[in-house]
């Protein structure tokens, strides 16, 4: 049996996108993802929980991402689970991160874009950017063995 990996979070980003490069030339954007969480506990007392979750998106959705998004955006994200893990380079032992591998993203709402004459977003009209098909995404399984150590990407 094969298994399946979807996630859809909604909520807003915690800092501006970073747009990087492979050695190779592909395109990979990294950012966070607040997503906040309200309900009681067992006294009835209102709770809030935050969830910051990494996310990375290849190619030219990347580029897109990196291009219209900044802190604060309020994004809708789905894509699939992806987890990896090294040897800490200051001796730390292993290390592991979960991230979310973006496939589709859309804003949820507009932003203040500082200096900017272009918006995008707004309760009618929000801006979707549908993840290229998984061939042409550049994505890390189409990197050959060796040629990059994704614990060298910074996000």
């Amino acid at each position: 049996m094969r298994g399946f990996s979807k996630a859809i979070i909604a909520g807003n980003l915690t800092r501006d996108p970073e747009l990087r490069s492979t050695p190779n030339g592909a395109s990979v954007c990294g950012f966070a993802v607040a997503v906040n969480r309200v309900y009681k506990d067992t006294n009835g007392d209102q709770k809030e929980e935050v969830s910051f979750i990494d996310c990375t998106a290849w190619g030219k959705l990347g580029e897109m991402i990196a291009q219209y998004a900044k802190r604060g955006s309020g994004v809708l994200v789905s894509g699939r689970l992806s987890q990896r893990s090294w040897e800490d380079k200051n001796g730390g032992g292993k290390r592991s991160r979960t991230e979310i591998v973006v496939e589709d993203f859309n804003f949820t709402g507009s932003a203040p874009r500082e200096n900017s004459g272009s918006s995008y977003g707004g309760a009618t009209s929000n801006y979707s950017a549908p993840a290229p098909a998984a061939d042409s995404m550049g994505t890390p399984d189409d990197i050959p063995e060796g040629e990059v150590d994704l614990s060298d990407i910074p996000f």
